[in-house]
Order: C-alpha cells, then structure tokens, then sequence
C-alpha cells in the first residue's frame, strides 16, 4: 500500500510517499481503507521535536470502510463506514482501535466525517466532561479559528452558551458570526481583559479554551468568573509558560486543566469516544451540526496541506481525502 512518510529537512517538513505492508488487524482492531483523513497541529508540534531525518507516517484520525475485524471487535464488521482517532491515517489502510471507532452518521460524506473525531473528542472533553459549560454561561476561545476553535464554538453553541473568540483576522471572525460567535476580538496579544469583561458585565467567562497557548495565558485567567475554568489545549504561539496568578487562584476558586489523551488507556479513551456518540453524533446525524472544512487536499497535495496549516491561513478543518470534493 501506499503511505506518505515525513521527516525535518533543513526544518522544513519533507513529505514522501512510499510502499508500506499492508497491516494486519489484532484482537479488537479494525482495518480500514482510508477515505479521507483530518490534520492536526499537534502532530506537527510532535514532529519538529524528533531528531532531524527522522522519518514517520503521519495522521492521527481517520475515516473509512471496515475492510477486515479483528477477533473481538464485534458489533464492528467488514463494510461498516466508521471514524475515528488512529495512528499513520495519512495511508491508503490503517488500524483503528474498536474503542476508538464511531460509526459514521449517514448524512456525512467521508471528508466530514475526518473532520470529526479528534477534534470533537477534544471539545467534548473540555466543554462537558471537564468544563461542565451550562447553558447561558459565557466561554471564551483563543484561536478560536482553529479546527478545534470552531468545533467548540459550534457545540458550546448547541449547549446554549455565548462564546467569544479572538483570531488574528477580521475577515475570519467576521465569517464565525454566522456560527453563532457572540464577539470576535480581533487581536492575538494578551489585551482583551477589558473587551471580554464589557460583553460579560463585568462577571468574566465562566469557562476559556485556550488554543493560543502561554502568550495569553495571564489575560485567560484575568477574563475567568468566579469558580471559572481554563482548558489548555494548544500553543499555537509556541509558547510553552505562563505566569499564573496564585491569589486570583484562590479567591475566585478557579479551575486550570489540560486536554490531552496521550496518558490515557484504551478504557478511558473509549469513555470520551462514548460521549461523543451520546452528546456529538445525534447533533451531527440530524443536522443540527455541521463539520466546517476550511480546505481539502489530495493525499499527494498533502504538503501543502501542512503548510496551510502551518501559516495558520485556516479557518475550519484541513482535510486529506480520496474525493474530489466535499
């Protein structure tokens, strides 16, 4: 089969496509010929930290039809559509984990179906498991053009909540308003205190997602309500630190946590996967939401691709497919 294999060359990402063996599914793994696979920048963050040459095939979420089950994977079988988080998507096959694996609603086709499973793992986490955001309550998204960024806006919508998010871009904040962003603040420094403290009179955000990173960590808590909360989820500022304000710690009985599956087993995966199917999938299978896809890319395009995703040029998900088109 073929896959597309990466490496740092004079640090610049190098993509190449080479012939992979066609893998083999374990007990309770699915093997899936890939339709359309999801980027995300996490992945390339974890690539410029391997040693220079390396090389490794990228992709983490994938969507596609069963092509074989491993022992133990029922009610999965051969022909199901399905999505899900999963390792080398960036290929024409790819083992998914049965815990990992969503059925595909019938109204998506495969490039919005690659849109949803990392980035709506990710935003069920932080909104509802940990974030617990109510309707009428206020949140706050740095970077809120992002894939993650927007799939947050659109379900802290669907909960009911108002949602402020800041972007570098005006156009992009501008087009959000049709997603139901509540106040764009166009800006990507720490100066948004007193914008966010107008539109909430004065009571702060209940909860921020901050996808920015440690640049604007300091304004974040500055903006939380009492008994707030702040997601980290990214730091597309590359900065890694940020001072945190212990007083305000205490006295406003604020929360501060991290969105990550890296330390989770497969049972724990799977609840957050479960919640997806409970609270996500009826919102997607009926309608009521809809994958935004900034740009589509051909497997063979996928260098550029990642260099979209690099310039920070989306607004929306980046996708690789097998499809022309969504």
């Amino acid at each position: 089969m073929r896959a597309y294999t990466a490496r740092l060359v004079n640090n610049r990402i190098q993509i190449e496509p080479q012939e992979a063996p066609l893998p083999r599914p374990g007990p309770q793994q699915l093997l899936v010929r890939v339709r359309a696979a999801g980027m995300n920048r996490g992945e390339l963050l974890a690539l410029r930290k391997q040693p220079a040459g390396t090389s490794t095939i990228l992709g983490i979420e994938a969507a596609g039809e069963i092509v074989e089950a491993g022992t133990g994977s029922q009610p999965f079988q051969a022909g199901d559509r399905v999505m899900g988080r999963c390792r080398a998507a960036f290929a024409d096959y790819a083992l998914l984990d049965m815990r990992d694996a969503m059925i595909v609603p019938e109204r998506l086709s495969w490039i919005q179906a690659a849109a949803i499973p990392i980035a709506f793992m990710v935003v069920y986490d932080m909104l509802i498991d940990q974030g617990r955001l109510g309707k009428a309550q206020w949140l706050l998204i740095t970077g809120v053009s992002s894939g993650a960024g927007v799939a947050a806006l659109q379900l802290a919508k669907a909960l009911g909540a108002h949602v402020i998010g800041t972007s570098g871009s005006s156009e992009k904040l501008a087009d959000l308003q049709r997603l139901g962003l509540d106040v764009g603040l166009p800006t990507r420094h720490p100066d948004f205190y007193d914008a966010v403290m107008t539109a909430t009179q004065g009571q702060g955000v209940n909860l921020v997602v901050n996808i920015a990173g440690g640049s604007v960590f300091a304004e974040c808590i500055r903006c939380l309500a009492f008994e707030g909360r702040l997601a980290t989820i990214g730091y597309m500022d590359g900065v890694l630190e940020g001072r945190l304000d212990l007083a305000a710690l205490h006295a406003r009985r604020l929360s501060v946590f991290g969105v990550s599956s890296k330390g989770y087993g497969p049972e724990q995966r799977q609840r957050i996967v479960q919640g997806v199917i409970d609270h996500v999938l009826p919102r997607l299978a009926d309608g009521r939401l809809v994958p935004v896809i900034d740009r589509v890319f051909s497997f063979d395009e996928l260098a550029a691709g990642l260099a979209r995703m690099e310039s920070n040029a989306q607004s929306g998900k980046l996708i690789v497919s097998r499809e022309a088109a969504a």
